[in-house]
């Protein structure tokens, strides 16, 4: 079941001369529970990307289909309901609300969605899940940057999206606390069947993801995971790749997929997830 299509999208910013065309004629589909990375150089359109689809910019021609519906084609009252009620955000910065604490930022879609009709059963759930619930009543600025991005993960699940859009998630991250978000990441898609898109310049974390779509100058092509490019364009197998063991693989990417099995830094979320899996909003 394909959540997300994206259908011959072009961006264009500018006017004539100035006209800068950030992505061009891009297709793909996404299936539930898939777990993306896009990767690029800097400028790339990776970005531009993700805010196409997450309803924040609007293409200059193309369809972006979530869940049956053409957000592009939605009215700007109808695009807040439906981003509020089926994209998930993560972000490089976290971008948490400083003034509320952490069970408030959580709850914070759900509270602008449903009022006082908030599923506090599923949020306190969730938040133990993470491993945040005694950090419940603390305020971002009293949390280290893994447990922020943590909340932020926290907040992207509360309303059951179809799709989570992580934008760098672990840029400001050390490796350890890399490797913990990665883990939560893959156990929430996994596991669960949450469908998810990454941006990341980071290769190996690219290498723990399902599928891996490169976008160059605009334009996407896709590549097998085992697989990195090298600096004349071409794809070549990954170090160790093919191999039963992780030798010559990345230490980090190795413990991304690692986690949330074995390594039991990703608590399983059983319960969590499932109690929002019985029925779609529409």
């Amino acid at each position: 079941m394909n959540i997300l299509q994206v259908k011959g999208i072009h961006k264009i910013y500018g006017e004539k001369e100035s006209q800068v065309h950030a992505l061009r004629d891009v297709s793909f589909s996404v299936k539930q529970g898939e777990f993306i990375a896009i990767v690029g150089t800097s400028g790339s359109g990776k970005s531009t990307l993700l805010n196409l689809i997450g309803g924040l910019d609007t293409p200059t021609k193309g369809q972006i289909i979530i869940r049956g519906h053409d957000i592009a084609a939605l009215k700007p009252k109808e695009l807040t309901i439906f981003r509020r009620r089926n994209i998930g955000f993560v972000f490089q910065n976290y971008s948490l609300m400083p003034v509320l604490n952490v069970y408030d930022n959580v709850a914070l879609p759900v509270t602008f969605d449903r009022g006082k009709h908030v599923d506090h059963e599923y949020i306190r759930e969730l938040l133990k899940e993470l491993g945040i619930w005694e950090k419940r009543k603390r305020y971002p600025n009293e949390l280290s940057g893994g447990q922020q991005q943590r909340v932020a993960l926290a907040r992207a699940l509360a309303n059951k999206p179809a799709v989570i859009l992580a934008d760098e998630p672990t840029g400001n991250l050390d490796s350890r606390t890399t490797a913990e978000v990665m883990g939560l990441l893959k156990e929430s898609s996994r596991r669960y069947h949450q469908t998810i898109l990454m941006v990341t310049h980071n290769e190996a974390l690219a290498q723990a993801c399902d599928r891996i779509i490169r976008i160059e100058d605009g334009q996407i092509w896709e590549r097998p995971r085992g697989t990195v490019v090298c600096k004349d364009g071409e794809a070549q197998p990954a170090a160790g790749a093919g191999s039963s063991g992780t030798s010559g693989v990345s230490a980090t990417a190795s413990a991304a997929s690692g986690l949330g099995t074995s390594a039991g830094i990703a608590k399983p979320m059983a319960g969590v997830m499932e109690a929002g899996r019985d029925g779609e909003r529409g």
